[in-house]
C-alpha cells in the first residue's frame, strides 16, 4: 500500500513540474484613454469589449503561451492612467516587473508627448534598461494617412523606441490588421507599419522567455482588480477608448 502511495505521490509531483509555467509580470502603462483596457483585453481575451470602464487602481489579464515548447504565462497589470486614480499606488505597479508596455494614441500628439513621463516615473521607481520596453502606438484604424497633422508620425515613434531601446508596434485594439505590414505608403515618403496584436504578444513572449528574473512558478496568479481605497467612491467613467 505504501509503495502504491508513494509512486502516486511521485507521479504526482512529476506531472506538476511539466504542467508548472513560468509567470512574467507585464506592466501596461500610458495616458488615460489611450486604449489599454481595449489592447489588454484584445490580447488576453483575443477581442474587443462592447463596454468600457475608466480604470480605477489596476486590472489584471493573463494569456498563457507556448513559445518554443515552453508553456509562460504573461500576467497584465492594466493600469490607471488617471493621476487621481494611481498615486496612491505607484510603488506596487512597479514591484518585481519583467516587460513594460508604453501606450499611446496614434490619433493624440499628447498621449505621445507624455511618454517622456512614462519613461521617468519608471527610472524613479527602479525599472532599469535590462527590463524589456515596449512601444505600442494603438488606434491606427482612425489615422487618417491623407494629413500628418495631428497625428504621431511612424518616423517620431520609431526615433523614440530606438532612443529608449523599445520594440515598436503600430496597431489597433478595435480593428487589428491581419498580418504585419511594413513598407511605405504611396506617396513614397512616410513609413507605413501595421501589426497584429499577436505580433506583440508572441514579441513580448519571446523577450520574456529569455529573462532569468522570473516569478516563481508557484506564486499565487492574480485576476479580477485592486482598487485605490477611497472612503468616497469616485463616480465611473465611460467612454470608448478605440
Amino acid at each position: 500500500m505504501e509503495s502504491s502511495l508513494e509512486l502516486s505521490n511521485s507521479l504526482g509531483s512529476v506531472s506538476s513540474l511539466l504542467t508548472r509555467c513560468r509567470i512574467f509580470k507585464v506592466l501596461v502603462i500610458g495616458d488615460s484613454g489611450v486604449g489599454k483596457t481595449c489592447l489588454t483585453h484584445r490580447l488576453c481575451a483575443g477581442a474587443f469589449p462592447s463596454r468600457v470602464e475608466a480604470t480605477i487602481g489596476v486590472d489584471f489579464r493573463e494569456r498563457l503561451l507556448d513559445i518554443d515548447g515552453e508553456k509562460i504565462k504573461l500576467q497584465l497589470w492594466d493600469t490607471a492612467g488617471q493621476e487621481r486614480f494611481r498615486k496612491s499606488m505607484v510603488q506596487h505597479y512597479y514591484r518585481n516587473v519583467h516587460a513594460v508596455l508604453f501606450i499611446y494614441d496614434v490619433t493624440c500628439p499628447t498621449s505621445f508627448n507624455d511618454l517622456a513621463a512614462w519613461v521617468e516615473e519608471c527610472r524613479q521607481n527602479s525599472i532599469g534598461q535590462e527590463i524589456p520596453r515596449f512601444l505600442v502606438g494603438n488606434k491606427s484604424d482612425l489615422r487618417d494617412r491623407n494629413r500628418a497633422d495631428g497625428q504621431v508620425s511612424q518616423e517620431r515613434a520609431m526615433s523614440f523606441a530606438k532612443t529608449h531601446s523599445m520594440m515598436f508596434f503600430e496597431t489597433s485594439a478595435k480593428n487589428p490588421p491581419n498580418k504585419h505590414v511594413n513598407g511605405r505608403r504611396g506617396d513614397g515618403q512616410a513609413l507605413y507599419q501595421q501589426d497584429n496584436v499577436e505580433d506583440i504578444v508572441i514579441a513580448v513572449g519571446a523577450k520574456l522567455k529569455r529573462q532569468k528574473k522570473v516569478l516563481a512558478a508557484n506564486a499565487p496568479a492574480y485576476s479580477g482588480s485592486f482598487k485605490v481605497p477611497n472612503k468616497k467612491r469616485p463616480e465611473k467613467e465611460l467612454w470608448t477608448c478605440c
